[in-house]
């Protein structure tokens, strides 16, 4: 063999042996789909989702009942729940930012105990500005799951086993969603609120020690000290984009309508002409299943016939729901809502993509933005859906929601007839 022949040969034999060791070393730290950490890791995650999301809204069922021993109006009730959503969405960057220096788990940890506590704090409170106040806290103190957990899973999950840890993690929010809604509606009905609401929580400290106990320590954390000036930088960048812009805007809208609709149906479902029980009005939320299998169908649908044609047919579907909803024959108004429901999942889940996918700097943190106007329009919506319940009864909610319904097709109009389809924010980065 030649110098030259042995010198390429020694030069691959150690290349693959580097090779071999960097992907040795490389999947030898990730969890696997089968093994028993990545168990516990997908499990806790999924008894955090459920905690996070059922504290959030089991307030939803009780305000009729919050309005008749507080003597409070319906829009005021409603605070209970947007307080909440608007200092979890603002806080949403801060725990993201704070998730750097401390750790993924510990945040997600004392989050997850802050706000199970908090949720027991309401099962006692003497009045209603008790319950805003400690609300607010846990607002707060929930931001720290949503803005890091999707992060924990890509940091120490095995790509190929990613998909699965995904979806069960975000199939736990909407079990948690579901259960704090009907459990404590249950409970509400057959004895009292408050001993539903310390159910709850009790149910939601037993899923925190679950977490704690069960999710593998981080091994792929690194402790970021990045600049606030460079966040902000990343950002500002974001809003130099219009596509992004009408994004954030669209998914406020959509996130309005919605709440606004479950916020007041069960004051319409406990009067006439229904006069449905407090479990039956808890038990309607299951609709909200529809928009599980809404946002996974809506986007294979995507990938064939694109993300702006399904917008439409989402946003179609929620006006086609809501007039559907002014029925005075209870199947037709569950129709409406599950229609309703689906169409919102649906917009949802292909704005959210759309924001990623459109995103070429600061991924993350057009997410962020994306979350943030997404809670706010909860917020907003919810609340000045009161003052039309209170004037116009149901109608008022109609009227209000296809109002919104409308802003959001105009949006939808720009979106996929006027801007241009690529992002822009590298140019406008570089100019």
């Amino acid at each position: 063999m030649s110098a030259t022949s042995k010198k390429h040969a020694d030069c691959s034999l150690e290349k693959n042996s580097l090779s071999g060791g960097m992907m040795d070393t490389e999947s030898q730290g990730y969890l696997k789909r089968g093994s028993k950490e990545y168990r516990r890791g997908s499990f806790a995650l999924f008894a955090a989702g459920v905690a996070t999301y059922a504290v959030l809204y089991y307030v939803q069922p009780l305000f009729p009942i919050y309005s008749k021993e507080f003597g409070l109006s319906p829009a005021a009730v409603s605070l209970s729940l947007s307080i909440s959503t608007v200092l979890l969405a603002v806080s949403l960057p801060f725990a993201s930012f704070l998730s750097d220096r401390i750790g993924r788990k510990t945040l997600m940890a004392v989050s997850l105990l802050v706000s199970s506590l908090c949720c027991l704090g309401t099962a006692f409170v003497p009045n209603f500005t008790s319950l805003l106040v400690i609300r607010a806290i846990q607002g707060i103190a929930l931001a720290g799951l949503p803005a890091v957990a999707m992060t924990y899973l890509a940091e120490e999950m095995e790509a190929k086993s990613l998909g699965f840890a995904m979806g069960l993690y975000i199939s736990g929010n909407t079990v948690g969603a579901l259960f704090g809604r009907i459990a404590v509606s249950t409970v509400a009905d057959v004895y009292t609120w408050r001993m539903g609401v310390g159910l709850m929580a009790m149910v939601s400290l037993i899923a925190s020690l679950y977490f704690w106990w069960n999710l593998p320590p981080s091994r792929h954390f690194k402790p970021q000290r990045m600049e606030p000036k460079a966040i902000l930088r990343l950002f500002a960048v974001q809003f130099r984009d219009s596509t992004l812009i009408l994004l954030f805007v669209l998914g406020a809208i959509l996130m309005g309508s919605y709440v606004t609709l479950n916020n007041y149906l069960g004051f319409r479902l406990l009067g006439a002409p229904f006069h449905l029980s407090q479990t039956v009005v808890g038990w309607i939320f299951i609709l909200t299943l529809v928009g599980t299998v809404s946002s996974s169908w809506m986007g294979r649908v995507s990938d064939r016939i694109g993300l702006r044609m399904v917008l439409w047919i989402n946003v179609i579907l929620m006006l086609i729901g809501i007039l559907l909803s002014l029925s005075a024959h209870l199947a037709v108004l569950i129709i409406g809502v599950a229609v309703f429901t689906f169409g919102f999942f649906g917009g949802h889940s292909i704005a959210s993509s759309w924001v990623g996918s459109r995103a070429s700097v600061g991924r993350a943190q057009a997410s962020s933005l994306y979350l943030l106007f997404y809670y706010v329009g909860s917020s907003l919506g919810g609340t000045i859906g009161g003052l039309f319940w209170s004037r116009f009864d149901w109608a008022g909610i109609v009227g209000m929601i296809t109002a919104m319904i409308a802003c959001a097709m105009l949006v939808s109009f720009v979106l996929t007839a006027v801007l241009p389809e690529k992002s822009n924010q590298y140019s406008q980065n570089n100019s």
